[in-house]
């Protein structure tokens, strides 16, 4: 379908913690970088003014990336605030007069999902629905069951295509690099099958603790908060076939693909792991069982990755804050000069972060008279600081009507059949100390494909 420019940003949770984090310093980054210049509509209920709501957003910006002069003079003057409850249809009629002549807005919930469906029936019934798109912030449900019933929620008056599913991750530009190194450079292509991958590991660790979230998390978990939707989404861009045809769908019809071949979880497959001490964070329950650490081995059944084990594991209060891929490849049938190989020298790094960097491993010779050689790492490194901000280039596409960096129905709900059959306290919790890489346990399920390969960093931000 043609896409079209949105007229008018609205955004839910205007006055919360994801507003003054992201989307205030996305929305000044889109006026400066790309000329941003339509109504933008903060909603909640909060009792503010606009004056109080303009006050909020110099201060995230002061906080986060800096103020830009002029962007933000003009971020002031096209920021608007409708106070008021989700339930009443007058907050709703507000919002239609602040849109004005606006005629094709974008609505951005940064609201708990319990809400989503109470504002997408308010904004159909008060008209502000019209030719408009919806963004709707993770987590996409609680389960399978939950995700399906969202869903149809949301398309009692959103068709699918006016659905934008933000998981910030897909927006990262080192995610982005992985597509792109993949399919860019012909080298990787012939090999990037079961015929020459041994395993693939990902990792994502976090130096710290659960902070001050220790009632959302208790109620989440490791495997829900990143698993079954970060981590998944990277497996697929790592992992998918390449996408045929020049439409925005064709990525996500390959995603979607892959991750419905991916074999559902058991628990024979999964660790879980929790940090002592988790237990004495405010909100967490005191007999806890909800894990801080997860290992898991997954397999797809496909022609390309039949038989290739592949570990992901997550967790915080782990020794660096660093996620990455690698994939080990399989060592020739018989070794030339009779050495015994390890198998740093036939693996692959990508870095995600805190910096970006591609790494292949390789064996050279040492200089001398003997057929000996030792193992050495080729690697392209550099900051991210300067790419351009998740939130700011998904809120960008979103108003364009561009979803491939969204997460589609079908994807969402295929990441939740793989995690369904472990949700829950169905496998032991092991205790692990902070500052180590999880429980023991996690080194008995990668086995013979191992040790895991621990994100060394020299400089974290």
């Amino acid at each position: 379908m043609p896409t079209f420019q949105s007229d008018a940003l609205v955004f839910f949770g205007a006055t919360g913690d994801l507003a003054y984090k992201q989307i205030f310093p996305s929305i000044q980054g889109l006026i400066r970088d790309e000329g941003l210049s339509i109504p933008i509509i903060g909603v909640a209920k909060s009792g503010w003014s606009l004056d109080q709501l303009r006050a909020r957003a110099k201060d995230s910006l002061e906080k986060h990336g800096g103020i830009d002069q002029n962007a933000f003079k003009k971020l002031t003057e096209l920021l608007r605030y409708v106070d008021g409850d989700y339930a009443d249809a007058t907050t709703f009629t507000n919002i239609r007069k602040e849109l004005g002549s606006a005629k094709q807005p974008t609505h951005y919930l940064a609201i708990p999902p319990i809400l989503f469906g109470t504002v997408a029936k308010g904004l159909a019934r008060s008209g502000c629905g019209d030719n408009a798109r919806v963004v709707v912030e993770k987590p996409f449900g609680h389960d399978l069951a939950s995700a399906r019933e969202l869903n149809r929620t949301l398309h009692q008056y959103f068709p699918e295509d006016r659905i934008f599913r933000i998981d910030h991750y897909l927006g990262k530009e080192p995610v982005q690099n992985i597509l792109y190194t993949r399919f860019a450079n012909p080298i990787f292509e012939p090999i990037w099958n079961r015929n020459y991958v041994r395993s693939i590991q990902i990792t994502m660790a976090e130096k710290f603790g659960v902070q001050d979230r220790g009632r959302f998390y208790d109620e989440t978990g490791a495997l829900r908060d990143v698993v079954q939707n970060h981590m998944l989404q990277v497996l697929s861009n790592l992992a998918m076939d390449p996408p045929t045809g020049e439409d925005h769908e064709a990525v996500r019809d390959e995603k979607a693909g892959l991750l419905k071949a991916i074999h559902s979880l058991t628990p024979d497959c999964v660790v879980r792991g929790q940090y002592n001490g988790y237990r004495s964070v405010p909100g967490v329950a005191a007999d806890s069982t909800v894990e801080t650490f997860i290992a898991v081995k997954l397999f797809i059944d496909t022609w390309r990755w039949a038989d290739v084990p592949i570990f992901i594991r997550a967790g915080k209060e782990l020794p660096v804050t660093a996620t990455e891929i690698v994939v080990e490849f399989k060592r020739p049938p018989r070794e030339t000069f009779g050495e015994l190989v390890p198998g740093t020298s036939a693996r692959m790094r990508l870095r995600v972060s805190p910096d970006i960097s591609i790494a292949l491993g390789v064996r050279v010779k040492v200089p001398g008279e003997r057929m000996v050689g030792s193992d050495v790492e080729l690697m392209l490194q550099r900051q991210a600081a300067a790419d351009e901000p998740p939130y700011q280039r998904l809120l960008g596409d979103a108003m364009r009507g561009i979803g491939e960096l969204f997460a589609r129905q079908d994807s969402v709900e295929a990441q939740w059949r793989i995690v369904e059959p472990i949700l829950g306290n169905v496998t032991p919790v092991y205790t692990y100390q902070p500052g180590t890489w999880g429980p023991d346990e996690a080194q008995q399920l990668i086995g013979t494909y191992g040790p895991w390969v621990d994100p060394q960093v020299l400089r974290e931000k």
